[in-house]
């Protein structure tokens, strides 16, 4: 069985609906299972540490995680046009998987909610890809095959899935967003599938 790593951060719960109808489209290939792993928040009080397991929600990411996937969906809500701190935090500290070559091959896709149409969601995409693309991962992106890609009057781009929260409350996808983002998850999991038994020097 595949396994894709759907990595999130979400602070109001946006990015969060996206990871699970991400992980639906996981889900909805043969062969293939979502494993969604969140990342603690940054604290500005340095004394300041997250409990061990969150409250709600899924388990923290572990490295372990990084290395055994068979692919990876990168999600975070727009920080001026950026991923959030705590998801850059995290993947800061990827030298060592970035060294040993374990994210090398593997296909990845983006995800990203902003409060507002133009709150710079397309380079917050790109400004997670950049990290993977160091990794030598593939990136996967969402084609204008997907008809929701071209009515979409919310969220949805071609570089990844998204969701405009016009407040904080805001959570539920509209019927294009869900789309947009069930069919990022189904061809990162197809492309996981089609990449197996490749030799990744």
């Amino acid at each position: 069985m595949a396994e894709i790593l759907v990595l999130y951060y979400s602070r109001y719960g946006s990015t969060a609906s996206l990871a699970a109808q991400i992980g639906r489209g996981v889900n909805s290939v043969s062969g293939v299972t979502a494993q969604l792993r969140t990342v603690p928040a940054v604290s500005a009080a340095t004394e300041t540490t997250s409990p061990a397991i969150p409250s709600e929600g899924p388990p923290y990411v572990t490295r372990a995680d990084l290395v055994s996937c068979d692919g990876l969906v990168l999600g975070s809500p727009t920080r001026f046009g950026n991923m959030a701190a705590s998801l850059k935090y995290f993947l800061d500290g990827t030298a060592g998987e970035w060294m040993s070559g374990a994210l090398r091959g593997k296909p990845a896709g983006l995800f990203t909610s902003s409060s507002s149409q133009h709150g710079g969601q397309e380079s917050t995409l790109l400004s997670m890809a950049l990290p993977l693309i160091h990794h030598g991962m593939l990136l996967v992106g969402v084609p204008y095959s997907q008809p929701a890609l071209s009515t979409t009057r919310t969220g949805g781009t071609p570089y990844g899935a998204s969701h405009i929260a016009y407040s904080s409350g805001e959570t539920e996808l509209s019927k294009d967003e869900a789309a947009i983002a069930s069919h990022l998850g189904q061809r990162v999991a197809e492309a996981a599938l089609r990449l197996q038994g490749w030799d990744r020097p």
